[in-house]
Order: structure tokens, then C-alpha cells, then sequence
């Protein structure tokens, strides 16, 4: 069975990462002719660092990324004060990522590029779909480089222009504010301290100025701020002059800029993720405005719930993906509309990354459900000592493309295949995390949710 993926973002790189660890064949392919190199989606949030955990590529991205840093604030060139996007936080044996990290989303592609080459795949450049079909055993996709290829699926994450989505006429529904638009570029600045961000804007309107957040690997900032002259191209003299209107002439002298584009508020959500064996994931289902930092990691959530469904292949499990990963765009998108409301109002709260942006409290179980776990439904992590004193974690027990039942002090035996039996004297902190009690038995899905 081969599933073919249109798009090579962090969506379609963790969904080819994930299909080829199950062993099944897979293609990935990008119209791009080159890789991306700039940051965009820079931000990764905990439950995202749990999935590249549990996909073997966390040392990595721990290694080359950043902590959210503390941004420096400064009205009319005086600094009054600073703040971090969000409170540092301890791990503990529930949540062993709490700290979102920051990296260019260039970065990260790299990162799983190289993991998926573990598994013998790699990205087929300047080769896109352009058109399919599609009956009850399979795709027939035609590509740009002239291939036919037969596929058991198709996944679209092919972004918020997605010719998949279009082909299969699905609605997207939302707006584009054409009213608000923001440069956004990659650039170094000398003068400044590369170990901080910093907000430089006026008194008189404080939420609306010039932002520099360091990016890892080198000296260089995302930068972004409002075009206040449309009819510029966005160079680095254009720039220049911001960084001069906000902060001061001289504050900082900017070089090399290596990326930029122009964003404008753009809120939709597809009508529909699927239509029988084609798919759609990421920003081809959603985007999102940049406040909360949201969107990369949706589209990467997506991906881990729809990799292991498609292995399963059974149509009450395929048909469970866009029920569970709409809902929770919806939510998020939610999320994510107050955030840039309270920005545009002036709320310098806009500016925090609070609990509900971490996508640990991700949701598909009914509410009534009230057997035990922690937040959401997510399969939180311990520490466990096994009968030699070996320390082990339940996520190294959950690794891989199995299911896992995972049982308490139990009683009888087991005929699941992948059982995990735990013991107070044994595994304290699992029956802490899960507030577990003797004989209380959980399965626990291939994507780490409570089934």
C-alpha cells in the first residue's frame, strides 16, 4: 500500500515519518524547487515536542532550538520593562516538555527530512499534483513530471493554497483582512544582544511597532513589524527605515536578510478534511493568524492522528480523523482569533502564551468519560522503576506504532499484545500521573490518546 503526500511542510514530513516507521510505502512530494529557508512557524509548543519524542528526532531539535527568551520593551527609545512570552517551567513526571522552544521552521523541515531519510524516503522536488481521481480500491494521481500514480491514499498538505483541497471542492471558510498586513523577515542586527527579543514601538500606541525574536544557529532575528508604505518592496533599506522609526536611529544596523514576505490575517477552516481516500491536513484544512503559535503545530498534530489511522485502514477508524482533527481546529482557530483581537485592542496580554496554547489539553473522548487521566485525553508520561531497578518511561513503553494497555496493580492475565503491567511499589509516579487506582486498566492509542 503506497499513500502519496502532496506538500514537504512539518505536516507532510511527520506524516511520511510516521507512515514509513509502520512500514508502509510512501511518497512525499513539493512543487518548490528548492527547500524553504526562512522561519516562519517558529515556534513549537509541548505537546509537539512530545510527538517529535516519540518520532526519535527531540535530542535534535532540543539541541538546535531556543527557549522562549525574555523580550525587552522599549516606547519612544526608553526601555520600561520586560517580559517572557511565557513562565519557565520545571518538567515533571506528567509533563516532561513544559517549555515551548523556538526554531525556524526551515530548521525543523532539516530535522525531519533527515529522519525520514532513515526510513530510505526523501522529498521529490519540483514535482506536483495536478490532478486525481479516485474509486473505492484506490487514487490515480497525476503528476507534474508526467507519473501516473496509483496510491491507496492521497493527503493534501499542500498549504493554505492546497490544490488538493480546490480539486475536491471543498469550501474554505473564514476570512482574509486585507486592511491589517505585516512584513515578517529573517535578518541580523548589530547592536542588539542576540540572547534577548525586544518590542520597539511608540507611547502613544504601544501594540503596534517593530518585534525582533532571535532565531538559532547563527546571530540572525525574526523581525516584524506593519508596512506603513505599501508601495515598497520589502527590502532591507525598507526594513532599516522601520527598525530606525521604532527603535531610534542607530539602535541597530541590519544585514543580511535571508527571508521575508508579507502577512496578512487570514482565518479559514475547510468545510470538510476528507473525501473518501483523499485527505487534507495542515494549513491545506486550516490557517491560523501567527498569535499563540499555532498553526505549525496543529498541522503537525494532525498528521500524528491521521498516520496511524491510515496504517489501521478500518472506515470506522478513517472516519474518526476529521471528526477528532476539525473539532480541534476549531478550537484552536478560536484560540487564536482572541489572541490577534486582543492584539489589535491594545491587550498586552496578546503577548503571553498561557495554558491553552501548549495543545496539551487536546480532547477526543466524550466528556462524560471520567475514567482517570490528567488533562485532555493525552497519555502523560512517568518515570518507572521496573523489579531490577531499572528506570523506564511509560513514553518509551508507548513508542512505536502499537497500542498499549496499560494496567494497574492487575489481578488476571493479559491478551493484549502489548501490555504493561504496573504496581504501586514499582511505578509510583504512573499512578500519580494518571491518578490510577488497583484494577484501573487504560488503552492508550498509537498517537498516545486515551481510546
Amino acid at each position: 500500500m503506497t499513500v502519496l503526500i502532496a506538500g514537504a511542510g512539518p505536516t507532510g514530513l511527520t506524516l511520511a515519518i510516521d507512515l514509513a516507521r509502520r512500514g508502509l510505502a510512501v511518497r512525499i512530494i513539493d512543487k518548490a524547487t528548492v527547500f524553504f529557508e526562512g522561519s516562519r512557524g517558529d515556534g513549537l509548543q509541548p505537546r509537539t515536542l512530545e510527538v517529535f519524542d516519540d518520532l526519535g528526532v527531540i535530542d535534535e531539535v532540543l539541541r538546535q532550538s531556543l527557549a522562549f527568551v525574555t523580550m525587552d520593551i522599549y516606547l519612544g527609545g526608553t526601555k520600561v520593562g520586560e517580559r517572557r512570552m511565557a513562565e519557565i517551567e520545571e518538567p515533571t513526571p506528567a509533563v516532561p516538555y513544559p517549555n515551548g522552544r523556538m526554531l525556524g521552521q526551515s530548521r525543523t523541515e532539516g530535522i525531519l527530512r533527515d529522519k525520514l531519510a532513515e526510513y530510505g524516503v526523501s522529498v521529490e522536488l519540483d514535482t506536483a499534483i495536478v490532478g486525481f481521481t479516485q474509486d473505492e480500491t484506490g487514487v490515480i494521481a497525476e503528476l507534474s513530471t508526467g507519473e501516473t500514480v496509483h496510491a491507496a491514499y492521497l493527503v493534501g498538505a499542500d498549504g493554505g493554497a492546497s490544490f488538493v483541497r480546490k480539486h475536491l471542492g471543498i469550501a474554505f471558510e473564514g476570512t482574509t483582512d486585507d486592511t491589517i498586513k505585516v512584513l515578517i523577515g529573517d535578518v541580523a542586527a548589530d547592536g542588539l544582544d542576540h540572547e534577548k527579543g525586544y518590542w520597539f514601538a511608540t507611547p502613544e500606541n504601544p501594540m503596534t511597532g517593530i518585534v525582533l525574536t532571535p532565531l538559532s544557529g547563527g546571530d540572525q532575528f525574526q523581525l516584524a513589524s506593519p508596512i506603513v508604505e505599501e508601495h515598497r518592496e520589502p527590502t532591507l533599506e525598507v526594513l532599516q527605515d522601520l527598525m530606525d522609526q521604532y527603535a531610534g536611529p542607530g539602535v541597530a544596523k541590519l544585514r543580511d536578510l535571508t527571508w521575508v514576505t508579507v502577512w496578512r490575517p487570514n482565518v479559514r477552516l475547510a468545510e470538510r478534511f476528507r473525501v473518501g481516500r483523499v485527505f487534507i491536513a495542515g494549513d491545506a484544512a486550516h490557517v491560523h493568524p501567527p498569535t499563540g503559535g499555532q498553526g505549525l503545530n496543529t498541522g503537525i498534530q494532525d498528521a500524528y492522528n491521521l498516520g496511524w489511522k491510515l496504517a489501521d485502514g478500518r472506515e470506522e477508524i478513517l472516519a474518526t480523523y476529521e471528526t477528532e482533527r476539525r473539532t480541534n481546529a476549531a478550537r484552536v482557530l478560536g484560540i487564536s482569533g482572541d489572541l490577534m483581537q486582543k492584539h489589535l485592542d491594545g491587550d498586552e496580554s496578546a503577548l503571553d502564551r498561557g495554558e491553552n496554547t501548549r495543545q496539551l489539553d487536546i480532547s477526543y473522548r466524550d466528556r462524560a468519560d471520567t475514567r482517570p487521566i490528567t488533562s485532555g485525553d493525552r497519555a502523560p508520561d512517568a518515570v518507572l522503576i521496573d523489579a531490577d531497578g531499572n528506570h523506564l518511561r511509560l513514553f518509551d513503553l508507548f513508542r512505536g506504532p502499537h497500542e498499549t494497555l496499560l494496567r494497574f496493580s492487575p489481578t488476571t492475565p493479559s491478551t493484549h499484545p502489548h501490555t504493561v503491567d504496573l504496581s504501586p511499589g514499582t511505578s509510583p509516579s504512573a499512578f500519580a500521573a494518571y491518578h490510577a487506582t488497583d484494577g484501573d486498566e487504560i488503552l492508550i492509542r498509537p498517537d498516545g490518546y486515551l481510546a
